[in-house]
């Protein structure tokens, strides 16, 4: 039997996000900013943990030093959630949720990492290729691109046996271009030059060592791990997120990165027209997954996939229903419905998510973990 829930939306969206944790048992320690003997900072360590994929957060909660710049430097909202999201799933090769607490990056704020994120010849700490003012546009974009957009801090706490948090790692993840985008003249044509991906591991490779040399040079960060992971934007009109490709540690006390290890990801859409070999099962499900919607609502307008591929094998799946909007006894009929094709349709290996929206927002959600053998249902009621 699947597990239905009538509640309403606001407090779904509390459950979902694990904002109604307890503080009864929550852990008081001395804070990791701890600025003098006389001024000491208390940090709670919750108690909750939606479950291991995830970290604990310290609380209050530490917003970023360069907090604001990710929405000018990457180009859209699905890169700006991924080259985050992505980073805190990389950190896990070194740094254990069970270990380890999250903290927002502390140590480069917003004025560092804009003068590392311009031209070598405009700031002197610039970590992109130099072009001059009268540089030609083309000879511009194919010779002295710009190759790295962001640089994204995640901080790794923890605890020590005299009850206290100390940084235990850092994670740096470089956001690079896939495409530039220059104009020939002020106010003109916007044109774009992709960047060769042989090219642009190569010059973030080398921006990495000249960020961990950096690093280092701080005496508060010379005896930290620090893992850097590089990330590759897609196009700004893209409806799926770039991925990281490649990441490397540098122990303590090291000035240089050791081997990069290769990361294999990729966001597709489905339904796709020509699918390569490793998308076509799937991409036939969903065909069928589609088909089945339309038998039940034949002037439904569309339906949009987008998986997430790890080393060539499709792990998650996010499915968007919009519908028009009907009677809540019919919203609830298609979604028993629509649960059982999804049943039916897709492997049991994956993470699934359903959202079925109208024009009034939406209207239900069906969740599915790996692995289960029903999945959770919610039906919003307003």
């Amino acid at each position: 039997m699947n597990r239905f829930r009538w509640i309403t939306a606001m407090v779904v969206v509390a459950v979902l996000s694990g904002c109604t944790p307890s503080f009864r048992e929550d852990t008081e320690v001395v804070g990791p900013n701890k600025k003098s003997e006389a001024e000491v900072e208390t940090t709670i360590i919750p108690n909750m943990q939606l479950d291991e994929r995830y970290y604990k957060t310290l609380i209050p909660y530490k917003e970023s030093a360069s907090r604001g710049l990710v929405v000018s430097n990457i180009y859209t909202k699905y890169d700006i959630k991924e080259a985050e999201e992505g980073l805190m799933r990389i950190s896990q090769n070194e740094f254990g949720t069970d270990k380890y607490y999250f903290q927002e990056g502390q140590y480069l704020d917003s004025d560092t990492v804009s003068s590392w994120l311009a031209r070598s010849n405009q700031t002197e700490d610039g970590l992109n290729p130099p072009a001059e003012k009268d540089m030609d546009p083309v000879k511009r974009a194919k010779e002295a691109p710009v190759y790295l957009a962001h640089i994204i801090e995640q901080n790794y706490l923890t605890k020590t046996n005299d009850n206290k948090v100390t940084l235990g790692g850092i994670s740096i993840g470089l956001a690079l271009n896939s495409i530039y985008y220059y104009q020939k003249e002020q106010y003109g044509e916007w044109y774009d030059e992709p960047i060769p991906p042989a090219q642009l591991e190569k010059k973030g490779k080398e921006i990495a060592e000249e960020v961990i040399r950096r690093l280092r040079a701080r005496p508060e960060l010379q005896d930290i791990p620090i893992l850097i992971a590089l990330f590759k934007q897609e196009a700004r009109n893209s409806i799926v997120p770039g991925t990281y490709f490649a990441y490397s540690l540098s122990k303590p006390g090291q000035n240089s990165l050791e081997e990069w290890t290769s990361i294999n990801e990729k966001y597709v859409t489905f339904p796709m027209t020509n699918p390569e070999d490793i998308y076509r099962e799937i991409n036939t499900n969903f065909l069928n997954f589609k088909q089945d919607i339309q038998d039940y609502f034949s002037n439904y307008t569309s339906v949009i996939g987008r998986g997430f591929y790890q080393n060539d094998q499709l792990v998650r799946l996010n499915v968007e229903v919009p519908i028009q909007f009907y009677g809540t006894t019919e919203i609830i009929g298609f979604t028993q419905y629509l649960t059982g094709v999804l049943m039916k349709r897709f492997p049991n290996s994956l993470d699934i998510e359903v959202s079925i929206t109208s024009i009034n927002g939406p209207e239900a959600l069906i969740l599915k973990d790996r692995n289960d053998q029903e999945p959770f249902v919610h039906i919003y009621d307003y």
